[in-house]
């Protein structure tokens, strides 16, 4: 039986599998949500690209917010507010997000689709290149919890800012960390994986945090997260 499963586990895989799978497990976790499918029609109606994170890793976000009882998060990457609204419903009524976003019309789809889900009270989108202003928020009061899903090339200059930014024990998530694999290939020298590996290899020697990568493979394809936690 151990060996049958163990064959079973090693047998190649494909999108449709990890498309299947990740519908079947949504159909049994996940509520219909008319908010968040608004968000993402509104977004696609409106020319945002659809590289939002899928149901299930909004889901993953909220409840790791939620776990950790965040009062305050920091969002590097707003898009079209779908993974904003995910971190703003794990908020206590008088809790803050405060998302970045360089993109003008970008914002401007994001807080139509946030006001909708009426979390807006709770969120203040900031419009610029997120690495100025990330190095304008004060470090005071600190942040719980920080996602980051930005531009690649910049991925590790926003971590170290993330640190400054968030208390002990706070939480860091970096999206996009895996690509397909394409950031352990070595032959890949996109701006992309280059910026990951570089995130990487500062973390081999950072002192400041405890971090691990968790791959991910759903509709969206295979990637993953990268976890830290501030010491």
């Amino acid at each position: 039986m151990a060996d049958a499963l163990y064959k079973t586990l090693l047998a190649p895989t494909t999108l449709v599998d990890w498309d299947r799978s990740d519908k079947y497990h949504n159909s049994h976790l996940l509520q219909k949500d008319q908010t968040l499918e608004f968000t993402v029609q509104n977004s696609e109606a409106n020319g945002l690209p659809p590289i939002a994170v899928s149901p299930a890793q909004g889901k993953f976000l909220y409840l790791l917010a939620k776990s950790i009882g965040a009062k305050r998060i920091l969002e590097v990457g707003t898009l079209g507010g779908y993974s904003s609204i995910n971190l703003a419903r794990a908020l206590p009524d008088d809790g803050k997000l405060v998302t970045l976003e360089l993109k003008e019309h970008h914002a401007k789809i994001a807080t139509e689709n946030i006001t909708k889900a009426g979390v807006a009270s709770k969120v203040n989108v900031i419009v610029g290149p997120a690495l100025a202003s990330l190095q304008k928020l004060a470090s005071e009061p600190k942040f719980d919890f920080v996602f980051i899903d930005a531009d690649w090339d910049n991925v590790s200059n926003y971590f170290t800012e993330a640190k400054r930014l968030v208390r002990k024990g706070g939480v860091i998530v970096v999206d996009n960390v895996v690509q397909n694999g394409c950031v352990g290939n070595l032959a890949d020298t996109s701006e992309f994986t280059a910026g990951v590996r570089k995130l990487l290899s500062a973390l081999k020697d950072d002192n400041e945090v405890e971090a691990t990568t968790i791959s991910t493979a759903s509709g969206k394809g295979y990637d993953g997260f990268l976890y830290a936690v501030r010491k």
